[in-house]
């Protein structure tokens, strides 16, 4: 399973400095601070700022024992972390965990962006405030050894869980870890990186909340839950349209991953504390083509720090056509649904759209209408909406409740940062 995503290890705001050690990897040929010819083992210092801090680094060659590629440790003076909140998001391959994770990266602020100077390979991204992790990392089983073994990656015999825990709880408690890195390229498991506990840790993958002990680790979790019909169709216009595979092909892959979905993956999704599922409009009858999509955002009630959005009375069961002289509605229109319900016995909110916006900035109309969508300013949805109006789902419920699931995420880790360093884990009332 490929993951993209978008990270960041990023300094405090505090005025109180720590030493932190930051490393990353290069190619010695590459940079300027690389000696020449044979002096691999030679240590290169030089002095440099980093976030406005005055900092001391050191290379040392030999790196992975790679040939030229070599280690670069930076020791720096900047502000510690207060405390990393850890976000878990779990969605089978190709079901838009990349593009959520450019959304929130938005959000907070900053471009996503691979670690500078590491392997190329890296399933790990930067931004400002988040670091997200790819779970694929964690695999104990490369490409040929699950082939071997006759396993997919979905089974969790190919991953290592024990380690997983271990470093999300060591981030969690303030700690660096050396990560491994599984290369989608390769197939094999690449040498580690090093990863800094940030402001915020996003684990993303196939398991998130598959292991308990992991699971108790999570402030707050989102499933993406794609229905097989939409799955389906939009993995034949991938591998059809795109990668030239046959219908018979798609078929028998997904064929090929449904047990072990059906066995380890779906069934997280009763522990999220938000579902987002995708699934066929009810606009056009018999639709089989997936472009117009019914999307639902499934909220667990008395989650510490959360607030279900709803839509105009809190508790009620809202139907309600927009189309008219406020919002543009072209066939087959659209219908928003608001109502209680249960959830894997669970009480939960839900909030339903059917249908796509034919322009973006008519979304301030129905923005204003919903409540508890954690803005800071009038408009915030719109906004985001159309800075990313390229992206997948822009124009339908996929991007609307991916942004308020991102301005959700960004509360609760304002309001978990608010309660002191002494809160480490999620709570429910």
């Amino acid at each position: 399973m490929a993951c993209t995503s978008a990270a960041a290890a990023a300094t405090s705001s505090s005025s109180s400095l720590s030493q932190l050690q930051l490393q990353s990897h290069f190619h010695g040929q590459q940079s300027g601070l690389a000696s020449s010819g044979t002096h691999a083992e030679s240590l290169r210092t030089l002095t440099m700022r980093v976030n406005g801090h005055c900092c001391s680094s050191g290379g040392r060659g030999g790196g992975f024992g790679l040939g030229r590629r070599r280690a670069f440790v930076v020791t720096c003076k900047v502000a510690p972390v207060k405390k990393t909140v850890v976000i878990g998001l779990a969605a089978d391959s190709g079901c838009g965990k990349s593009t959520f994770m450019r959304r929130l990266t938005s959000i907070f602020g900053g471009a996503a962006t691979p670690p500078r100077g590491g392997n190329p390979d890296s399933n790990t991204l930067i931004s400002d405030t988040t670091t997200v992790i790819c779970l694929d990392d964690y695999h104990s089983l490369d490409r040929y050894g699950r082939k071997e073994k006759a396993v997919t990656a979905l089974d969790p015999r190919a991953n290592n869980f024990d380690l997983m825990y271990e470093q999300v709880k060591a981030l969690k408690e303030g700690k660096s870890v050396e990560k491994p890195i599984y290369n989608h390229v390769s197939g094999l498991l690449d040498p580690p990186e090093t990863i800094l506990p940030p402001k915020i840790l996003v684990i993303e993958g196939l398991h998130p909340m598959y292991d308990e002990r992991v699971r108790s680790l999570l402030d707050f979790s989102i499933y993406l839950d794609i229905s097989d019909d939409v799955k389906f169709a939009w993995k034949i216009q991938r591998d059809m349209a795109e990668r030239g595979h046959s219908l018979e092909s798609i078929k028998a892959s997904i064929r090929a991953r449904k047990p072990d979905f059906d066995a380890y993956i779906d069934p997280q999704k009763q522990y999220a504390d938000a579902v987002i599922q995708v699934l066929p409009t009810q606009l056009i009858p018999d639709d089989n083509e997936g472009k117009v999509l019914r999307v639902r955002m499934v909220m667990k009630e008395g989650v510490k720090y959360f607030e279900p959005v709803y839509l105009f009375d809190e508790g009620s069961t809202i139907n309600w056509i927009p189309c008219g002289r406020k919002l543009t509605c072209s066939y087959p229109g659209i219908k928003f649904f608001y109502g209680p319900d249960t959830y894997y016995g669970n009480e939960v909110s839900v909030l339903e759209m059917d249908g796509q916006f034919d322009k973006l900035d008519e979304l301030i109309y129905v923005e204003s209408h919903l409540s508890n969508i954690s803005t800071r300013f009038y408009g915030e949805i719109t906004q985001q909406m159309l800075k990313h109006g390229d992206f997948p789902g822009s124009n339908n419920g996929t991007g609307l409740f991916q942004t308020i699931a991102g301005l959700k995420i960004r509360n609760v880790y304002e309001r978990i940062l608010a309660d002191g360093p002494s809160v480490l884990n999620r709570a429910k009332i």
